[in-house]
């Protein structure tokens, strides 16, 4: 697929990487996410996040367990990045999140990250899936752009936690295809208490927002993949129906056409069991009550998760190959 950009677009992407250092030159004063640490990331420094100026890997290769659209029949070509600006207590993936040694692990230079984008759409990716590039998403940018300069043609998926810097966002406008943002919260206390960040619910509307005016509904060509627009995601949680409500009430606002994951595969990961309110998995009642408020908001572009897909999709990053359908 040739990805299509508007003029505005071209321009911004061009600007971003025309001095020396291109998008990454702004680790200088960091403001990558809405914590705006400040930090100087060239000089070692490092932020909320825990990593410096160059994005740390835990894990690339062909991934199967994201939505149809995105994994299709060959996988999606997932870059997991270490490190996070959220602290999420009930984290699938916290090995490499937040208990994570950078020392340990892979610090590509631009072009080599960049290669990595090149030899995943060498082994049939359907896309680029960085995953939790909110606190690396100038590295990433600059790696993008190298990549497409070298012949990196499919979409490039931006897959976050929703806790992103809009302005961000729009410095790197016209370099991401594909949207797949989380929406976790619209309660400031249950941003606080389970991902210590308590503007969240402030922050997460300007930013589907801002998704959303640069890429529009998600499209699908007619193999079932998606080639551009916006998929967010939502995890229920347990005890938190009304969130869910709220969360889906805003979506439906945004556009009664939009896609959304409604995902039931939570379960009580990393410090869950130190909150009793959640340290149990999510019921059925629960699920099903958020599934059928998004059907009564006229949100049918839906997809919907098997409450037995908890178990199978959690990784282990201790392992060549972290999940099992991989």
């Amino acid at each position: 697929m040739i990805c299509h950009r508007n003029k505005d677009s071209d321009v911004a992407a061009t600007e971003g990487t025309s001095t020396t250092g291109g998008f990454s030159r702004r680790l200088a004063a960091c403001t990558c996410c809405p914590r705006h640490c400040g930090v100087n990331r060239h000089a070692g420094e490092t932020g909320f996040c825990g990593i410096g100026a160059t994005a740390r890997i835990a894990h690339t290769g062909l991934h199967f367990g994201e939505e149809p659209p995105i994994s299709g029949r060959r996988g999606s070509g997932t870059i997991f990045f270490i490190g996070c600006n959220l602290r999420c207590v009930y984290c699938q993936n916290w090995q490499i999140s937040q208990k994570f040694r950078p020392e340990a692990d892979q610090a590509p230079s631009t072009g080599e990250l960049a290669a990595e984008m090149l030899d995943l759409q060498r082994r049939g990716a359907h896309n680029i899936n960085l995953v939790s590039p909110s606190h690396v998403i100038f590295p990433a940018a600059d790696a993008v752009t190298a990549a497409r300069r070298a012949g990196l043609t499919i979409p490039i998926v931006y897959n976050s936690g929703g806790y992103d810097s809009v302005e961000a966002l729009r410095l790197i406008r016209g370099l991401v295809d594909i949207y797949l943002p989380d929406l976790k919260y619209l309660d400031h206390r249950l941003g606080q208490r389970y991902s210590a960040a308590d503007d969240y619910a402030d922050v997460v509307p300007g930013v589907l927002r801002e998704m959303y005016h640069q890429v529009g509904d998600l499209v699908i060509d007619e193999e079932g993949l998606a080639v551009r627009g916006v998929l967010v995601r939502h995890l229920v949680l347990p005890g938190c129906v009304d969130n869910s409500r709220r969360c889906l009430d805003l979506l439906a606002d945004l556009s009664p056409r939009i896609h959304v994951s409604i995902m039931s595969q939570y379960s009580p990961q990393y410090r869950a069991h130190e909150y009793p309110e959640i340290a149990r998995p999510l019921t059925r009642t629960e699920y099903d009550a958020v599934v059928r408020h998004a059907l009564e908001l006229g949100l049918e572009n839906a997809f919907i998760q098997e409450m037995s897909s908890r178990e199978n999709l959690l990784p282990d990053f201790d392992r060549d190959t972290p999940f099992d359908f991989a």
